[in-house]
């Protein structure tokens, strides 16, 4: 029994001296916070539900980082055209199984009792990962127009199920970031870049035609909060408990457009108004600063990863985590819509808490992996 002990213990040093503790670190400090905020925010409701579901979610997170930086992505990257399609079928679960939940006008979510999963999540790991080999593999004629046209089929096809099944902009948004960060990052040529945002201009009107009519009014209350006073209230409520805060903010448990269950959606969406609210601009720094060094370590990974296919995958997570971020404290502060996206490891949600942990393992394997040995 001795010896086994010794063993594991054995295991786990080697393990903690080759896995890329920054990351693992920066992560537990952040969904730390979260569970701190989280109980905060849920302290209204008169329930420990939230709390719970959070826990296992982390727990389940830590334990698929852990696994998953163990297994060698490289080996599954000649999949990519299967794992193309299964993540299609992923996506367009939602109508195939016809429990799509209905929530706040999109239908993100398949629920198995209290268990909610959200296809995208899961997809946009897939997204990435086939992503990265496809235009490993057109890496020698990336600049050419027929390799651009299937990489750009590649992302549109994966996005417009996202958007026809789920109906959820914001994620939709976040694959065609991930696309745009990828394929530049791959070393996509200049006029192609400008071409394709003349094209994104261009097609802008007729994007907005395609929008459902409470999409383009969240987008329009950014520049006009009265053309719609309830669309706006979120953002509205949202900003008055940023203000509130001041620098060192009301006090734990404290705030009391949070307390007071003024704040909408506070525990996913507005979960960075509450840290405003609470602690001030001092706690809104920690969570930024804490976000910022996390997705700045997954980019200090990528350039330092031993295949095209490795740097790839690290571009694309570092891409979904800065997109997520973003736009998340952006609808906090009344600069972008209110789409849905949560502040990736502070906001509440079990499906993103694990996609979060998983693709974090992802980076830790590819650093366990990669050159020089002492990163």
């Amino acid at each position: 029994m001795q010896e086994f002990f010794t063993q594991i213990k054995t295991a786990v040093k080697n393990y903690l001296r080759q896995a890329d503790l920054y990351l693992l670190v920066l992560a537990l400090l952040s969904s730390g916070f979260g569970m701190v905020l989280i109980y905060s925010a849920t302290r209204s409701y008169d329930t420990n539900h939230y709390m719970y579901i959070q826990l296992a979610a982390l727990l389940i997170g830590l334990c698929a980082f852990i696994v998953i930086s163990f297994i060698d992505i490289d080996l599954i990257s000649n999949l990519w055209v299967w794992l193309f399609c299964l993540n299609l079928v992923l996506l367009a679960s939602l109508a195939f199984l016809g429990v799509g939940a209905e929530t706040v006008g999109n239908k993100s979510w398949i629920r198995f009792g209290p268990i909610g999963i959200q296809p995208a999540e899961i997809g946009k790991i897939i997204f990435i990962f086939t992503l990265s080999q496809h235009l490993s593999l057109l890496k020698d004629r990336l600049n050419r127009l027929p390799s651009i046209m299937q990489l750009s089929l590649h992302a549109l096809i994966t996005a417009a199920f996202v958007y026809v099944f789920s109906e959820d902009l914001g994620m939709t948004l976040a694959y065609l970031f991930i696309f745009v960060v990828m394929i530049f990052a791959a070393g996509l040529a200049n006029r192609y870049i400008f071409i394709g945002a003349g094209l994104l201009i261009g097609m802008a009107p007729v994007a907005w035609h395609f929008l459902k009519g409470y999409q383009k009014t969240r987008i329009l209350v950014i520049f006009n909060p009265s053309l719609d006073p309830d669309t706006a209230y979120h953002a509205l409520q949202s900003q008055i408990a940023l203000g509130a805060g001041q620098l060192t903010g009301r006090g734990f448990l404290q705030g009391r457009q949070t307390q007071y269950s003024i704040l909408p959606t506070k525990h996913t969406d507005f979960i960075f108004s509450v840290a405003g609210e609470e602690f001030g601009f001092l706690g809104c720094m920690i969570v930024i600063g804490l976000l910022s060094l996390l997705i700045l370590r997954i980019f200090y990974v990528a350039f330092k990863s031993s295949s095209d296919f490795s740097y790839l995958v690290c571009i694309g997570i570092g891409g979904m985590l800065l997109f997520q971020t973003f736009v998340n404290i952006g609808m906090c502060v009344g600069i972008t819509p209110v789409i849905g996206l949560t502040l990736p490891l502070f906001s509440y949600g079990g499906s993103s808490m694990v996609t979060t942990f998983t693709v974090l393992g992802i980076v830790s394997g590819i650093r366990m992996r990669g050159r020089p040995k002492w990163l």
